[in-house]
């Protein structure tokens, strides 16, 4: 199976037949990040993806629910295994050239996981066709069924907005932020709350650093949404750009957050700036009725908050130092 140092990194291609929960997937998805040590990188391919196929915003709660899924299975077996510091990631792509996969994928991987009889009809990179390809049985079939859409008369809005800390950028984060790019057209706003305000976290003396977090954000984001244009920005109130961008149409929280919503509606609304169409994310908070009651228990067990990681670097920490007492 080779070094555990070329398994830091490991890459999970799969095609996608339609947006249904891919049940398919789940027993590759736990080899493969059984198998990583640093990072592990999954692109979901369906033509579905391409610009054009199906509306972004009617579609939200399906592809919020397709990605929570995925990262939960992952999530779920890093955390069983000790791994909390596992990046994983999870990235949409289209069949069509125009939505190539970027190089920087396979940047570190020695290791490509492919699910037995899966066609993937996207051009891969040479980088990525040349690197050891293992195929696994899937462990169920999955039921193909056309996905819910929403009715909507915009399928993309040209500049979309969000905020948080984005300590130790995670799968919570990161289904937030592709949510944001999903819907987006040319603009992602990112406010990312200052090292300031901060203070009073748990174990606040772990957050990083407020360069550190929005070089996070920027680096996944580029790589899920290639070309679309980033501003990552400082924010010290619940506002941000928000509170004064007559530019910005959509928002995205998740549900923990909607309260910041109603503020910044009530705000524009005395400013006199347009509305904004806000996109909840439900299945943080495990309150979707569409995810399944196993799905809950999991996503209730797997830790995927900053606050969780923080407290587990500590006892690590803690109980090093226990130890070398000991010695």
């Amino acid at each position: 199976m080779g070094s555990t140092e070329t398994k830091s990194t490991v890459l999970l291609l799969a095609s996608l037949p339609s947006l249904a929960r891919p049940d398919f997937l789940a027993h590759t998805i736990t080899i493969a990040a059984r198998e990583a040590q640093q990072c592990l990188r999954i692109v979901l391919f369906s033509r579905l993806f391409d610009a054009g196929a199906i509306s972004h915003a009617g579609n939200f709660s399906t592809v919020q629910g397709l990605l929570t899924y995925v990262y939960v299975q992952a999530a779920q077996v890093a955390q069983d295994m000790a791994k909390m510091l596992l990046q994983i990631d999870v990235f949409l792509k289209g069949i069509n050239e125009t939505d190539a996969l970027p190089d920087e994928i396979g940047n570190g991987c020695r290791i490509v996981f492919r699910v037995s009889g899966d066609f993937i009809a996207a051009a891969l990179p040479q980088s990525i066709l040349e690197l050891d390809h293992r195929y696994v049985d899937p462990g169920s079939i999955e039921t193909l069924t056309p996905p819910e859409t929403e009715f909507t008369e915009e399928s993309m809005f040209p500049v979309v907005a969000l905020g948080g800390t984005f300590d130790h950028l995670h799968p919570g984060h990161k289904i937030l932020l592709s949510m944001a790019a999903w819907i987006a057209s040319h603009k992602v706003i990112v406010g990312v709350t200052d090292s300031a305000l901060l203070a009073s976290k748990s174990n606040g003396h772990l957050l990083e650093s407020l360069e550190t977090r929005k070089i996070s954000v920027r680096s996944f984001l580029d790589l899920f949404k290639p070309g679309l244009e980033l501003d990552i920005v400082t924010i010290n109130d619940v506002y941000g750009p928000t509170g004064w961008d007559p530019n910005i149409q959509a928002l995205v929280v998740s549900r923990e957050t909607e309260s910041g919503a109603k503020m910044i509606h009530d705000h524009r609304k005395a400013e006199d700036l347009p509305a904004l169409k806000t996109f909840t994310i439900d299945v943080i908070s495990h309150i979707d009725p569409n995810i399944t009651e196993m799905d809950m228990q999991i996503m209730r067990n797997t830790k995927m908050s900053s606050t969780a990681i923080r407290n587990w670097i500590a006892e690590q920490a803690q109980s090093q130092s226990e130890s070398q007492l000991e010695v």
